[in-house]
């Protein structure tokens, strides 16, 4: 009879010394070999352990990596800077800077790669790092509303979308900006992308504001008025 996927391995328990030195040894291959050269028994060689310590933890290369990118993101802290704008500022700023560390760029952008043909990889990079990540999300809400900065969330469903909103749109911005497109976040950067995330696409017009837009009922008045000026008019231009 197989055993259940839940059941505990048999052997010694996991040293968490162990799993700290595999994750190090993983980020410097990723840098020093690339993806494609990095192989588990050069993580074990480097790591000072045995093949095998590897496969009883992880699976393959794809899981790995991912541990030892999340690891990074795991150092990513919400600062208290005093208002909700400084404070997203801060945490931005922190994720470029890793983002701009080679370990993160060779590990993220491979493993993404991978996972577009892999589903049990995709939803481990969202469980170890997307899931983890948002706790910064729920927690600067949290200290906003405290604030008395934004409302509070009375439903918990809309809560919880609009938590994962946000964090596709500042994951979003700032892998595009320093992976894809290049280019550095830095902190006028930041600060421009705080303001739009805050105040929509308004945030950069010269009034600070959006265009007043016409209801229903005024375009319905322009409209009579242009038809009655229209027939009121004769032939010749004059009044009827």
């Amino acid at each position: 009879m197989q055993s259940s996927p839940s059941a505990a391995r048999p052997g010694r328990p996991r040293s968490a010394a162990a799993d700290a030195a595999i994750l190090q040894a993983t980020r410097e291959a990723l840098v020093e070999l690339g993806w494609s050269k990095l192989t588990l028994g050069d993580v074990a060689t480097r790591a000072g352990v045995a093949k095998t310590t590897l496969y009883r933890r992880w699976a393959g290369k794809n899981e790995l990596v991912v541990d030892a990118v999340a690891e990074l993101f795991d150092e990513l802290e919400l600062p208290d800077r005093g208002s909700l704008a400084a404070d997203i500022e801060g945490v931005v700023l922190q994720f470029a800077a890793i983002l701009d560390r080679p370990e993160a760029k060779s590990g993220l952008m491979a493993v993404v790669a991978e996972s577009t043909r892999d589903d049990a990889l995709r939803e481990r990079i969202r469980a170890s790092i997307v899931d983890r990540q948002k706790r910064l999300v729920l927690a600067g809400r949290a200290r906003a509303t405290a604030r008395g900065e934004l409302p509070p969330e009375t439903h918990p469903e809309e809560a919880a979308r609009t938590a994962d909103l946000i964090f596709d749109m500042v994951a979003g911005a700032v892998v595009h900006r320093t992976l894809v497109s290049a280019r550095p976040a830095d902190e006028e950067w930041v600060r421009s992308f705080t303001r739009v995330l805050l105040l929509g696409l308004t945030a950069n017009s010269p009034s600070g504001g959006p265009p007043r837009s016409k209801n229903s009922g005024e375009f319905e008045d322009e409209a009579l008025q242009a038809d009655t000026g229209v027939r009121g008019r004769s032939p010749r231009g004059g009044e009827g």
